[in-house]
């Protein structure tokens, strides 16, 4: 139920389009192409078995995870804050 000017089933669509937004980055952020041998950021050898799982590798998991992380750091709220509306 919306409430205000909002139609019914507002809410479920925002719901629906942040879904499909994260969706949307995930997919992009998946690497493509062949693998590298050698991390890029740290030069260790990536293993075997995560080059064959995750094609187009170019990071060890440590440095992956690395990066990953500060990616999270940063996403869209839709909903806001009362805080933040006011500013």
């Amino acid at each position: 139920m919306a409430g205000g000017w909002a139609r019914d089933g507002a809410v479920q669509d925002q719901i629906d389009d942040t879904i499909s937004d994260a969706v949307k980055a995930a997919r992009e952020g998946m690497p493509v192409g062949e693998s590298e041998q050698w991390c890029v950021e740290c030069g260790e050898e990536i293993p075997e078995r995560r080059r064959e799982a995750l094609p187009g590798v170019k990071r060890c998991v440590a440095c992956q995870s690395g990066v990953d992380s500060s990616a999270r750091a940063s996403g869209i709220n839709r909903r806001g804050s009362k805080d933040s509306q006011l500013r």
